[in-house]
């Protein structure tokens, strides 16, 4: 499995909703942080907001946009206009929320994704708070057909329709996310652009594909064509730590994944990653992710109280002795 597929698979959504936003101006209204946030615009035009973001982001027909880190944010007719909290106007139950006055209307579908916390970091750390597509590359890019049969599943409510939008909506944030990497992998910098090098993008793959091999540096630099020194050298260069590191906290993520999702022993867990010694295996761990292994499972993920950084990885501090089986 290619780098960027092993990452979107590791993504689990622990529940999806959306509405279908009817408003005419003067509207404003204010969404709570989520995972992740999308939306398309197909009539009329709003501005999107948020703090990350210098400016407001003015959103036309045929847009579409994918918040990645779920931030907070407003949607209005106009940058100045006052808002109101979605949630206390939204009826979930009927799907279509009707708000503003007799002005200009706007029609905007919205979804919001709720992901197991740790199954987004590694997606989010990569990607920039707002993906926005215009309406004039939709078509090229081929996202119309999916924004198309979403559009119409919103309109009314058929059988079956709440499960056919949560799947199109998961195919639109992979495609969406697709769209952006594909389009700044040779002038990201960091893991997207390490993708797009001819050596470090190999050995990512080579990584990403066999995790649980017993890689060196050495093996990895010879499967490449590199010297070890200059491959560990253009690695850290482009990817922002060792090869070793991102190996390690790569395995680590693929671990806590079978701990929450598998009932695998916790001795097969870590062949499953690469290591032969299950003691070893619950040292990286406890050292990575700041909780046992066997605290982990047991606690459904009590990793996600400590503080995690990911430059594409997962790491923190302190270590403890024991495996917490």
């Amino acid at each position: 499995m290619d780098p960027m597929s092993d990452v979107l698979a590791g993504m689990q959504v622990r529940s999806f909703g959306y509405s279908r936003l009817e408003a005419g101006a003067p509207w404003g209204l204010s969404f709570t942080k989520h995972s992740a946030s999308l939306g398309m615009v197909l009539e009329g035009q709003c501005w999107l907001a948020m703090q990350r973001l210098p400016r407001p982001v003015e959103l036309n027909a045929g847009d579409c946009f994918l918040i990645v880190h779920g931030d907070a944010h407003t949607l209005r007719d106009h940058p100045d206009t006052p808002t109101r909290a979605f949630g206390e106007i939204v009826d979930l139950d009927r799907r279509i929320t009707r708000v503003g006055r007799d002005g200009p209307i706007s029609i905007v579908v919205g979804g919001w994704f709720r992901f197991e916390p740790l199954s987004s970091r590694p997606l989010t750390k990569i990607l920039p708070p707002l993906i926005h597509i215009s309406a004039s590359s939709v078509h090229a890019l081929g996202l119309d057909t999916t924004l198309q049969s979403l559009a119409n599943e919103t309109r009314e409510s058929a059988p079956g329709s709440e499960i056919v939008v949560n799947r199109l909506a998961e195919i639109l944030f992979i495609q969406m996310i697709r769209t952006f990497v594909s389009s700044e992998l040779n002038s990201k910098p960091g893991w997207l652009g390490a993708l797009a090098d001819t050596h470090t993008g190999t050995a990512l793959h080579l990584m990403h594909e066999k995790v649980d091999r017993h890689w060196s540096v050495g093996e990895l630099a010879h499967a490449v064509g590199l010297s070890r020194s200059a491959f560990a050298h253009r690695f850290r260069q482009l990817v922002g730590e060792s090869p070793m590191e991102y190996l390690t906290n790569w395995r680590m993520f693929k671990a806590s994944q079978l701990l929450r999702r598998s009932s695998l022993k916790l001795g097969q867990v870590a062949q499953s990653v690469g290591y032969d010694s299950e003691a070893a295996f619950c040292h990286a761990f406890k050292r990575v992710l700041g909780v046992t292994a066997g605290e982990y499972r047991t606690a459904g993920g009590a990793a996600e109280r400590g503080s995690l950084h990911l430059s594409f990885g997962i790491r923190s501090e302190g270590v403890r002795r024991r495996c917490g089986r």
